[in-house]
């Protein structure tokens, strides 16, 4: 069996002119070869293919695999992780994680959550800031969090996030809707701790793997920042979630991961609300997988699960869910 890599390399777009922070989601290639090595442990056999372009080159050439596993984010667009889905699907070639629909639907935060909310996963009220003039339409109570929709790895996010009047949200939401050129999420504030839970899986046989929480280096800001995940061995510390707390934490990251339809393998985020209710954050879907500084392996290593492991439940979801 013989699986294709595709993936985007942080270097590739830095010599396109990309910033750090442009190319914060994409992957390294410690990343790369840590899931080949991987897969070797798993007995599969693996060829590097790359980027969106790469694998146009050779599905065009007539060149196939029996499974890709694709951690692309893309670079351009709302839609840009579901791009290389969609060409997979065009071409007929299974691969791992979810399918463009639900990559183009979770990037958006704010679609993401009017889907969890209507199937009834707490997530905290929220308005969608399209344009200057729909700030003074923000009707929640003070306070909010605001950042970019479409963003992830706390891009957009600082310390300034978290505002406390009208002044704070104007000023907020402009510099956002410049600086990103897209809708900026408006949420109510939740003050409870947070979470996030790791998911293999789809469907019915989806399995919450384990959970861990965020705990920030005491005098520091407690906001997930860009510059926090970044600096994350200096500024949070990770622990498993406490077990009081795991059922429901479970219960609230299963149902959206359902609701939402994704598959195979990803994170859910979680924060708890004033009652101690967890309520839905957000999903990635294709959650970073760098064997040593991603939230996914570093939760699967605190409940005794091996990044070799993960790698091999993600591909044997995906090979159940394709008849492979």
């Amino acid at each position: 069996m013989i699986i294709g890599l595709t993936y985007d390399l942080k270097d590739d777009y830095r010599e396109l002119g990309c910033s750090d922070e442009e190319v914060a989601e994409l992957d390294s290639e410690a990343t790369v070869s840590g899931i080949e090595t991987a897969l070797a442990q798993n007995g599969l056999d693996s060829i590097r293919i790359g980027h969106l372009r790469h694998l146009m080159g050779r599905l065009l050439s007539g060149e196939r695999w029996d499974l890709v596993f694709n951690i692309c984010e893309g670079m351009f667009g709302i839609g840009r992780e579901a791009q290389v889905p969609a060409l997979l699907d065009a071409f007929q070639v299974p691969y791992t994680f979810s399918d463009p629909m639900v990559l183009a639907l979770t990037l958006h935060k704010g679609m993401a959550k009017r889907v969890v909310r209507d199937a009834g996963v707490p997530t905290a009220p929220f308005a969608l800031v399209e344009r200057s003039e729909d700030i003074d339409g923000v009707d929640l109570p003070f306070p909010l969090f605001v950042k970019p929709v479409g963003e992830g790895t706390g891009k957009g996010i600082t310390t300034r996030s978290r505002v406390e009047n009208r002044a704070e949200l104007d000023g907020v939401c402009r510099e956002l809707l410049t600086a990103f050129r897209q809708p900026v999420l408006v949420e109510t504030f939740l003050p409870g701790r947070e979470f996030t839970v790791g998911i293999v899986g789809t469907g019915p046989e989806a399995e919450a793997i384990g959970g861990m929480e965020v705990l920030f280096a005491a005098g520091g800001n407690e906001i997930y920042s860009y510059e926090t995940k970044r600096d994350y061995e200096d500024l949070v510390e990770y622990r498993r979630i406490p077990a009081e707390l795991v059922p429901e934490c479970h219960r609230v990251a299963l149902a959206a991961w359902r609701a939402l339809g994704c598959r195979d393998g990803g994170r859910i985020d979680l924060r708890l609300d004033g009652a101690g209710v967890p309520n839905f954050l957000e999903v990635n879907p294709l959650a970073g997988l760098n064997p040593k500084d991603s939230d996914l392996p570093i939760l699967a290593r605190l409940h005794g699960i091996s990044y070799g492991e993960l790698i091999g439940r993600i591909v044997a979801s995906a090979r159940r869910r394709v008849g492979l």
